[in-house]
């Protein structure tokens, strides 16, 4: 297996708008570690084309979708400049396949997150602040067949990211495991959920992450912001459609999503 020539596959996927076949049912005996090369292959590249990370990205944290893909642990990928789009500015659908957002908790640093043995208070002290965010994920793989190499190796099935205004430090929230979401599509109710559905704590998340990033050389720098997942279900978007969520004392974000390329 060439984990070269299968980075150049899903980039050029992403660049042509074509999806390609699952990998894990292409490639015999693709592993995780597989998986992440291939994903840091295609990061690399496009950082070396220009492109700055600007934070990173954690996936499957509820039970439902680990069960879902028959694995139980969460993954990651990485946000680059690029990735990152102004909350009143409304995105294009033009750049996606087979785009969905889902409403997540981001943490925004200000001092390194290093593994191995990154602690929970580690996380709260090197954290600037808190922001309601929204990911928009997207798969190069066919439709959304994938399994956990297949959405590893694609970036964690990431494609966007819209950060929220108000800005919330740690102290100032009695209990961050327990913020409440809801969420309005179109202006109507569409999921309600709380924090705890990220790992118990969204903090967990942000520990795991920080530990196993370690393991591929990485480190999450200061400046940075992680995605710490989501809260609830992620959702289909068309043109047309708004997304409001409501994280309570965290503030609000939202989305509309256009049909013309937005320029940045």
């Amino acid at each position: 297996m060439d984990r070269k020539i299968i980075g150049e596959q899903l980039l050029e996927a992403e660049r042509l708008k074509q999806p390609i076949a699952p990998l894990t049912s292409t490639t015999e005996n693709i592993s995780v570690e597989d998986a992440y090369a291939i994903q840091l292959y295609q990061i690399r590249k496009k950082v070396d084309a220009g492109a700055t990370v600007r934070g990173l990205k954690i996936g499957l944290t509820s039970k439902a979708m680990q069960e879902m893909l028959n694995v139980y642990t969460p993954d990651y990928g990485f946000i680059l400049d690029s990735m990152v789009f102004d909350e009143h500015q409304g995105i294009s659908a033009e750049p996606f396949i087979q785009p969905k957002v889902e409403f997540e908790i981001a943490f925004v640093l200000n001092k390194q997150l290093k593994g191995p043995n990154v602690t929970v208070q580690d996380v709260i002290d090197a954290t600037d602040y808190v922001v309601p965010a929204v990911e928009i994920i997207d798969s190069r793989i066919a439709n959304w067949n994938i399994r956990f190499e297949d959405t590893v190796a694609d970036n964690g099935s990431s494609a966007g990211t819209i950060l929220g205004k108000k800005r919330t430090r740690l102290s100032d929230i009695e209990d961050i495991s327990n913020v409440e979401m809801t969420v309005y599509k179109n202006g109507e109710l569409l999921d309600r959920a709380t924090s705890a559905a990220v790992l118990g704590n969204p903090l967990n998340a942000v520990v795991w992450l920080a530990n196993e990033v370690c393991h591929y050389g990485v480190s999450i720098e200061p400046g940075m912001f992680v995605l710490s997942g989501a809260l609830s279900k992620a959702v289909e978007f068309k043109v047309g459609d708004a997304f409001e969520a409501d994280f309570g004392v965290l503030g609000k974000v939202s989305v509309t999503i256009l049909k013309e390329v937005v320029k940045k």
